[in-house]
């Protein structure tokens, strides 16, 4: 949702520049955009970008409709920008991929999520992918959590969840009973409410997953065995 919030931030300027228009009409013609393209992010009687078109073209109404094509365009590269991994990540993943098998599950309509994998460039960093709109469930469904355990064949009690919303990431990994959970709340400070799942792991950035899984398979080798060990072709991290 940040990222979201800065592709529109940066493309309401645009407008105000572009149309000569004041701030507030600007920002209310991306947040039109934004609302409906939340509430219906893909349309499966056309493709992504024929749907985002329209809705941009809803958005700017009118008087600047004939513009849909061009901004649709501009968001969609500033969009990419803005959720690129940075040079760090890639290696830490590329670097845990080394000693754990990862993978992602992701909530979403399939061809959008297929195609943030894609624009990404992401498909060879993790050893499983998971789209919601590909299955008959997404989380916090324990389902799916167990499917992604399946499919790296491993115990969900030798897998570890990290994602950063408390109501499908944690709660979806405390259902279905995982080794662990790790949340990266994108807020500072924060605060559990007392009907928050609780998670057993509380990080500041995700680059902090190096020394955790370290530590957690160093005070837990009985349960998150070391690859040697468990004479498999990977870790049980997931």
């Amino acid at each position: 949702m940040f990222s979201k919030m800065l592709d529109t931030c940066s493309i309401a300027n645009d407008l105000r520049n572009r149309y000569q228009i004041s701030k507030d009409k600007a920002t209310s013609i991306c947040t039109s955009f934004l609302k409906n393209f939340r509430q219906c992010p893909e349309n499966t009687l056309m493709n992504l970008d024929t749907w985002r078109t329209l809705l941009w073209s809803q958005a700017l109404g009118e008087q600047f409709r004939h513009d849909a094509d061009k901004i649709y365009k501009k968001w969609l590269t500033q969009r990419y920008q803005h959720l690129a991994l940075s040079k760090k990540l890639t290696i830490l993943l590329k670097n845990l991929r080394k000693k754990y098998q990862i993978g992602i599950i992701t909530n979403g309509t399939s061809s959008a999520q297929w195609e943030k994998i894609d624009m990404l460039n992401i498909r060879d960093l993790f050893d499983i992918i998971l789209v919601s709109g590909d299955l008959v469930c997404e989380k916090p469904d324990r389902r799916i959590f167990w499917k992604a355990c399946d499919e790296l064949h491993v115990n969900p009690k030798h897998c570890l969840i990290v994602g950063d919303k408390l109501e499908t990431d944690i709660l979806g990994g405390v259902e279905a009973q995982l080794g662990g959970t790790v949340w990266v709340p994108l807020s500072r400070p924060f605060t559990l409410k007392q009907d928050d799942p609780v998670p057993d792991y509380v990080i500041h950035d995700v680059m902090e997953l190096r020394w955790l899984l370290d530590d957690v398979a160093d005070a837990e080798k009985g349960r998150f065995c070391p690859e040697d060990d468990c004479n498999s072709n990977g870790s049980d991290f997931s």
